[in-house]
């Protein structure tokens, strides 16, 4: 699995910190991680919780990622952000029990986390735990087990409802402000990162244009 980190600007100072912390969770299970930033307070491309999003669901409607990690102050306008955009499925995450639920329940590709809001003494321990639970075995299991046939059988209903009201991705984009959408894609190692594990030729050639 590809799992991809993104911070945005009010908790970039972290992000080294979140990194390190998930790769030294996934990397041992298999996966490969990437940091798509932002990298410090001070990146020349600031990144709000909204582009994010916009970030997010390019990552994941393109195959450059299978899972991505995100969050914000509270991690609530990161995770709203994630799911106005089709592709996406985030949940906000607070501790190891809300990321195994998430996994296993509701079986989505994203997670917003409170990078601030509660993030004191332990704050690097509870990342660890939760990336561990988030990780753990195959997803969309169900939980608990009497709850496992209308689980699954609810996240087929809401994949199907989410098909009708959201429009796909480029369509999306094109729709909204293209200087937003721009900055979203425009950090240092976007590029490195991007096209490097792109699996969607209709979004590499949205993602070239835009950038051109």
């Amino acid at each position: 699995m590809k799992i991809a980190l993104i911070n945005e600007n009010s908790q970039a100072a972290k992000n080294e910190m979140i990194f390190s912390t998930l790769k030294k969770v996934t990397e041992p299970m298999g996966h490969k991680t990437f940091n798509y930033g932002m990298y410090s307070a001070e990146d020349k491309n600031q990144l709000t919780y909204v582009q994010n999003g916009i970030l997010a669901a390019i990552l994941l409607n393109s195959g450059a990622a299978d899972y991505v990690i995100t969050g914000c102050g509270t991690g609530e306008g990161a995770m709203l952000a994630c799911n106005s955009f089709p592709g996406v499925i985030c949940g906000h995450v607070v501790d190891p029990s809300d990321a195994y639920m998430f996994a296993q329940i509701n079986d989505g590709n994203a997670i917003a986390i409170p990078f601030a809001k509660g993030f004191g003494w332990g704050a690097e321990l509870n990342l660890q735990y939760i990336f561990e639970k988030l990780f753990e075995g195959e997803s969309g299991q169900g939980y608990p087990k009497e709850r496992v046939v209308p689980e699954q059988r609810n996240k087929k209903i809401l994949d199907e409802v989410r098909k009708v009201s959201l429009k796909d991705l480029i369509t999306t984009l094109k729709s909204i402000d293209q200087d937003l959408v721009k900055g979203a894609v425009a950090g240092d190692k976007f590029k490195e990162l991007f096209f490097a594990n792109c699996k969607n030729a209709e979004i590499a050639a949205f993602v070239k244009e835009l950038l051109s």
